[in-house]
């Protein structure tokens, strides 16, 4: 079975498994000094794809992904108006959070302009699950891959300098 191998660097996308997105306010929180030994980061999402490379054309061509010749994505820390949180949330099994999707996780991408995106999108074909715009955590979209996975779509409303 083929993998399909997207690879992260740490902050570059939130992956949101939560209702509700942690807030920029988190950012002004200090966290306790940790000894050596301990998770700093997300370094990488790997999945599954019964296609994988008709799927990361999709993620290219339709969420313009920045594909690398080895078929993954290398986004950064520091992309103009990424935010500087990343959110990691596990969810109840039974939770309907992820639905319509059968998966067992949602990945949250941050995008630099939601309106430009929801554009491409219905160029696209792409049908919208759901929208929000009225998130004291920025504005939220939802849609499904081509093979049936959920995907969150945000734009913050804190600049990423701030």
């Amino acid at each position: 079975m083929k993998k399909l191998l997207i690879y992260f660097l740490p902050a570059v996308l939130l992956l949101s498994m939560a209702s509700a997105v942690q807030s920029q306010d988190a950012k002004a929180t200090t966290a306790p000094v940790q000894a050596a030994g301990h998770i700093t980061g997300i370094g990488g999402i790997f999945f599954k794809a019964k296609d994988p490379k008709t799927l990361a054309a999709w993620y290219r061509d339709v969420l313009g992904m920045p594909l690398e010749a080895w078929g993954g994505a290398m986004l950064r820390y520091d992309a103009p108006q990424h935010p500087s949180l990343l959110t990691w949330s596990a969810f109840p099994a039974a939770t309907k959070y992820f639905a319509p999707s059968n998966t067992d996780f949602m990945i949250n991408y941050a995008v630099d302009d939601m309106d430009a995106l929801i554009l491409r999108l219905n160029v696209k074909g792409v049908d919208i699950l759901k929208r929000d715009d009225t998130d004291a955590n920025g504005r939220f979209a939802w849609i499904l891959d081509p093979e049936g996975n959920k995907i969150e779509l945000w734009q913050s409303k804190v600049k990423a300098s701030q």
